[in-house]
């Protein structure tokens, strides 16, 4: 795929994602809402981005903050109703802007009627839509070590939890307000085509797919190895990617998008998924997924313990592990370029640096990231080099993920100190304080109390401040997203990496006919130096984060955090 005029539109594109209980609040009742991304459009507009990603606004009792759904084709009261969503709709289509829905249907809320229905009685018709099991021998219901297997949550604690009125247990790998769905019965399939049909009639331009490689499990629910946390087990071998996965999702593709006219996007968040998988997942012949979501990169600062045992990156690891899949989609396939999500630390606190080179080291991660081959994702803020927050105890914190692993560590006898220096580098509270659009009461989010407070350094750290700023984080990300529009070379061309072992410097070339691109960042607070081709040093500038950098016969000189991009034709 080497021809943009051939090349699909997404190639070319940026998605920008919302995560509407932190953008804006038009109620005052300190949650985001629909009228409030509505009412800030201009800013994607003028930002320059192709498609809003919007993530659950579905009726929901918000255990998981929307990831757990009671009604897939209602919104949910906190964020509006269905008319503020057709309006936000035409609104983002009137800008020529795109909106992809999210799809949350590995699991549903303890709380949706097929739930209800479900969990009613043994021989309900609806029993097997979820995952029901008794108690596994020769334990009685409720016994300690009694569920099925030995599963552990993505949320800390056993994955099946007992409902005593059946006395069974069903399956949930995240909160247990968060019942799996049964892939293997076909009703549960057609029901979720009929409900993506129905957005899709709407007007809505295809969905993010949320863990959807976790769809497909090993109907024999195996125990997995045990992980040294209370006797449970690792499960993720056994549901995740399964046996079924893709002839799953073939058959959404057939039954959801053939035969629609339009042009949709479809990319699905997929965890543990390998470069392999990737291929045949995103293979335009296998008729699957336009792209995925790959957690490989954003895991390479985890520790033993996993990410709330963080330990520094090594760059040399993050070149490693994005040049791969850069390789390994090159000619089948495509990949999403992402640094940030509702699920991650800020990328600026998080592999840059938020004090002394707090401007240097966003906008030159942004470069780094944007001139990939792939589409790029940002995540509300990000475009602003929103930080990390200053949480000073749990009492500050929202998340279920955080507030679960902080009981849990504290009960386990760690020391309450080191579990909250770990959430305040990894936890999800990070990416959801309110968007920062001025310096005033709430960084203009909006009159009430918000739900999570405000990052305190919106003071200097916001939009208005950015706008007319040349030099600005804002400034940067639309320049980044404007070469992605005008040079078919950064959308389709060839990707090589360059000084692979430097462990400070990242570099690349992007070349398509007669054009080549050359990126070069220090990603490290001290000068650094390395050697390129002599003939770059006649090259056009075309993006800087800094003075114009120095290459003399090949020698590049870099100050602390300094990105640029050079072109020869």
């Amino acid at each position: 795929m080497t021809d943009l005029s051939n090349a699909p539109w997404w190639t070319s594109a940026v998605v920008y994602q919302v995560y509407p209980r932190s953008f804006a609040d038009s109620t005052g009742d300190g949650i985001g809402d629909l009228v409030g991304v509505t009412a800030h459009l201009d800013h994607l507009e003028r930002l320059g981005v192709d498609v809003v990603w919007l993530s659950p606004v579905y009726l929901s009792p918000q255990a998981d903050n929307g990831y757990d759904i009671s009604d897939y084709q209602a919104v949910d009261p906190a964020f509006g109703t269905l008319a503020d969503f057709d309006r936000l709709l035409a609104e983002t289509h009137a800008r020529g802007m795109k909106l992809v829905m999210d799809l949350v249907v590995n699991h549903s809320s303890d709380e949706h009627p097929w739930f209800v229905e479900s969990r009613s009685s043994k021989d309900n018709p609806k029993r097997d839509w979820y995952w029901w099991r008794p108690a596994r021998e020769p334990f009685a219901a409720g016994e300690p070590g009694a569920e099925p297997t030995n599963w552990e949550s993505f949320f800390s604690g056993p994955a099946w939890t007992l409902d005593e009125a059946t006395g069974e247990y069903y399956l949930h790998l995240f909160d247990r307000k968060q019942p799996d769905l049964n892939w293997e019965n076909a009703e549960v399939r057609a029901a979720v085509h009929e409900m993506m049909r129905w957005w899709l009639d709407r007007g809505v331009d295809g969905f993010r797919m949320d863990v959807i490689n976790l769809i497909s499990k090993d109907p024999a629910l195996p125990d997995g190895a045990t992980t040294g946390t209370g006797g449970l087990g690792n499960g993720f071998p056994h549901y995740a990617t399964g046996p079924r996965v893709h002839e799953f999702i073939q058959e959404m593709r057939r039954e959801v998008f053939d035969g629609r006219e339009g042009s949709f996007l479809t990319v699905g968040e997929m965890p543990g998924v390998t470069w392999e998988d990737a291929r045949l997942f995103t293979d335009p012949a296998r008729a699957e997924l336009d792209m995925v979501f790959q957690f490989e990169h954003v895991s390479l600062d985890h520790g033993p313990g996993g990410k709330f045992d963080p330990k520094p990156l090594d760059l040399r690891d993050l070149k490693a592990s994005l040049g791969r899949w850069q390789t390994a989609l090159a000619d089948t396939g495509w990949n999403s370029l992402y640094w940030n999500n509702h699920d991650q630390p800020r990328v600026v606190s998080r592999f840059g640096d938020d004090g002394q080179w707090w401007r240097e080291s966003a906008t030159a991660l942004a470069t780094v990231l944007h001139l990939h081959r792939g589409t790029p994702y940002v995540y509300q803020g990000e475009e602003l080099g929103m930080t990390n927050a200053p949480f000073a105890s749990v009492d500050d914190l929202r998340d279920v993920e955080s507030l679960n692993h902080y009981r849990a560590s504290v009960e386990a006898g760690q020391d309450p100190a080191e579990v909250m220096r770990a959430l305040r580098a990894m936890g999800r509270d990070n990416a959801r304080t309110p968007m920062q659009w001025d310096g005033g009461v709430n960084a203009g989010f909006g009159g009430g109390t918000p739900w999570l407070a405000v990052n305190p350094n919106h003071e200097w750290l916001n939009a208005a401040a950015q706008y007319d700023d040349p030099k600005s984080v804002f400034q940067h990300y639309r320049a980044l997203i404007e070469l992605r529009h005008t040079l078919p070379v950064v959308a389709v061309g060839d990707f090589t990496m360059l000084l692979a072992d430097h462990p400070h410097v990242y570099a690349y070339e992007r070349s398509l006919g007669g054009t080549r691109l050359l990126v070069v960042a220090n990603l490290h607070g001290t000068e650094q130096t390395c050697e390129v081709d002599p003939e770059w040093s006649a090259a056009d500038v075309v993006l800087t984060n800094a003075e114009q950098g120095k290459i003399e016969a090949g020698r590049v000189a870099l100050r602390p955090w300094e990105a640029f991009v050079l072109r020869l034709t």
